[in-house]
C-alpha cells in the first residue's frame, strides 16, 4: 500500500526533518507513529499527502510513485488519503450535513450523490440524528466524529489521523479510537500520529518510533516507549 524508500526531507542550510526513512505499510494495517516534538512525524505525513516535496528517495502509493507528483495530480492523490486533525477544522457557519457535503461540492459532485452519500457516512460515525446541528452545538468528541466523516467522504484507501485525540478527555478519546478501529476493520489503512501513551498502549497495534528524523524502531505489537 505505502512504501517509503530512503525518504529524506532537507531544509537548508542544515536541517533534516526526516532522513533515510524506509517503511512499508500494507493494506489494512493500523500503524501508530510516535516520537517527541521535532522527530519528523508531521513531516512524514506532509510528504505522503504531497503538502511537502521530498528531497531524496521515493514514496510509492500502490504502484504510483508520488515522489515527483505533478500539481494537477495532487487532488487525485488526496481523494485516496483522508486526513483528520487535532483541531477538527470544521466550518462553524455550516451544519454538520453541510460540513461533510462541502468536501463533495468542491469536487463538483452532483446534489443527488451528496444527498445519498452524506447520510450514509453520518450513520457510520453515529451522528445521523444530529445532521442539522452546528459544530458549536456538539461536544468535542462529536466534532471529531464529524471530521472523521468528512475524511471518509471519498472512501479513501488510507486514513491519516494527526493527533486526533489531543483536545479530548479520556471518554471521548476511547470513543474516537474505537471508531478508528472500526474503520480499519472495514479495510481502510490507518496511520495514527500521536503523543498519547495510553492510546498507543491500549491499541496493541504496530508502532513506529521516530527520533530526530530517523526511524529507530518498528514493532508489530508495540507500546509507547519514549
Amino acid at each position: 500500500m505505502i512504501k517509503f524508500r530512503n525518504v529524506t526531507k532537507y531544509y537548508p542550510p542544515d536541517t533534516y526533518a526526516v532522513k533515510g526513512i524506509n517503511l512499508h505499510i500494507r493494506q489494512g494495517d493500523f500503524v501508530s507513529i510516535i516520537g517527541e516534538s521535532g522527530s519528523g512525524k508531521t513531516t512524514l505525513i506532509k510528504l505522503l499527502t504531497a503538502e511537502e516535496k521530498i528531497s531524496d528517495g521515493h514514496i510509492l502509493l500502490g504502484g504510483w510513485d508520488i515522489s515527483n507528483i505533478y500539481n494537477r495530480e495532487i487532488p487525485i492523490l488526496r481523494r485516496q488519503i483522508g486526513v483528520i486533525f487535532q483541531d477538527f477544522k470544521l466550518l462553524k457557519q455550516k451544519t454538520i450535513f453541510e460540513n461533510i457535503a462541502f468536501a463533495l461540492e468542491v469536487c463538483g459532485s452532483p446534489s443527488s450523490k451528496i444527498k445519498t452519500i452524506v447520510p450514509q457516512i453520518l450513520k457510520v460515525v453515529n451522528l445521523y440524528h444530529k445532521a442539522e446541528r452546528y459544530p458549536t452545538q456538539l461536544s468535542g468528541g462529536e466534532q471529531q466524529r464529524v471530521a472523521i466523516a468528512r475524511a471518509l467522504i471519498h472512501r479513501p484507501k488510507i486514513l491519516v489521523a494527526d493527533e486526533p485525540t489531543g483536545n479530548l478527555d479520556f471518554a471521548n478519546t476511547r470513543e474516537i479510537i474505537d471508531l478508528l478501529k472500526k474503520i480499519n476493520e472495514l479495510g481502510t489503512t490507518v496511520l495514527l500520529v500521536t503523543h498519547d501513551r495510553e492510546v498507543v498502549n491500549l491499541l496493541k497495534k504496530r508502532v513506529v518510533l521516530l527520533e530526530r528524523g530517523e526511524m529507530v524502531s518498528d514493532e508489530k505489537v508495540g507500546r509507547y516507549v519514549i
